[in-house]
C-alpha cells in the first residue's frame, strides 16, 4: 500500500520542518512546497502558521495558498490547519486594533485571549466532542499549546461549507476554540508536532483518515 501524499505548504510562516518530520514518522509521503500544483493533488494539505494573523495572511496570498485552500474544499479534498493556520480559516483576525480579513471558511473572529497570563504557552487538556475522528484515543491528553490570540467562539450560519462540525475546546482565562473537524477541513490551535505522543498520534489519525480518498 502507498503512503498518503502530504503537501505541506511552503509560504514562509509556519514550524515547517517540524511539522514534516512528525508527518514522515506517522506513515506519510511528505512534500515541502508552495507548488499549487502538487497542493492541489495532494492526498492532504498542511498549512501551518506562527507569529502575526495578518503576516500569514500575506504569505498565503502571496502563494496562491487562499485560492489552493478555497479549490481544495470545495473539491472535498483534505486540509489540516496548525496554530495560526487554524485561525486564519476564521472570517477575520484582530491584533493590536487592527483587522484582517481571513480566509473566511468559518464564520468568527480570533482576538486575544483575556487570560492573566499570555501568551497561553505549555501543555493543557481539550474538552473532546463526542465522534472525534482526530482525537479517538487520545481524547484524555495534553497538547502543547503557544498563542496569544485564538477563536473564542464557534457558531457557524448553518454549519459553514460542511455540517456538521465537531469542536474542541480548551480553557486559559477563559473557554477557547482549540480545534476543529469540518468535513474535509480539520485544524487545531496547540501544535501536534510538538505535543509528543499525543500529537503523534493526532497527525496518524488525520493521515489514516486521506487513506482510500
Amino acid at each position: 500500500m502507498t503512503s498518503p501524499r502530504v503537501v505541506v505548504l511552503d509560504y514562509g510562516f509556519g514550524n515547517v520542518r517540524s511539522a514534516v518530520r512528525a508527518l514522515e514518522r506517522v506513515g506519510a509521503d511528505v512534500e515541502l512546497t508552495s507548488d499549487p500544483v502538487a497542493a492541489a493533488e495532494a492526498d492532504g494539505l498542511v498549512v501551518p502558521g506562527v507569529g502575526a494573523f495578518a503576516a500569514v495572511m500575506d504569505g498565503l496570498r502571496a502563494v496562491r495558498g487562499d485560492q489552493i485552500v478555497d479549490r481544495r474544499l470545495a473539491g472535498g479534498r483534505p486540509v489540516l490547519g496548525i496554530c495560526v493556520g487554524m485561525q486564519v480559516m476564521f472570517e477575520r483576525g484582530e491584533e493590536h486594533g487592527v483587522g484582517t480579513e481571513g480566509l473566511g471558511e468559518w464564520p468568527g473572529v480570533v482576538d486575544r485571549l483575556e487570560a492573566p497570563v499570555v501568551p497561553h504557552m505549555g501543555w493543557s487538556t481539550v474538552d473532546v466532542p463526542e465522534g472525534s475522528t482526530l482525537f479517538a484515543g487520545i481524547e484524555d491528553e495534553y497538547f502543547y499549546f503557544v498563542h496569544s490570540y485564538a477563536a473564542r467562539s464557534f457558531a457557524p450560519l448553518g454549519g459553514g461549507r460542511f455540517t456538521p462540525p465537531r469542536v474542541t475546546w480548551a480553557d486559559h482565562g477563559g473557554r477557547f476554540v482549540a480545534a476543529v473537524e469540518n468535513g474535509p477541513l480539520s485544524a487545531t490551535q496547540f501544535h501536534p508536532e510538538k505535543s509528543g505522543d499525543a500529537g503523534a498520534h493526532l497527525l496518524e489519525n488525520w493521515v489514516s483518515s486521506l487513506e482510500g480518498r
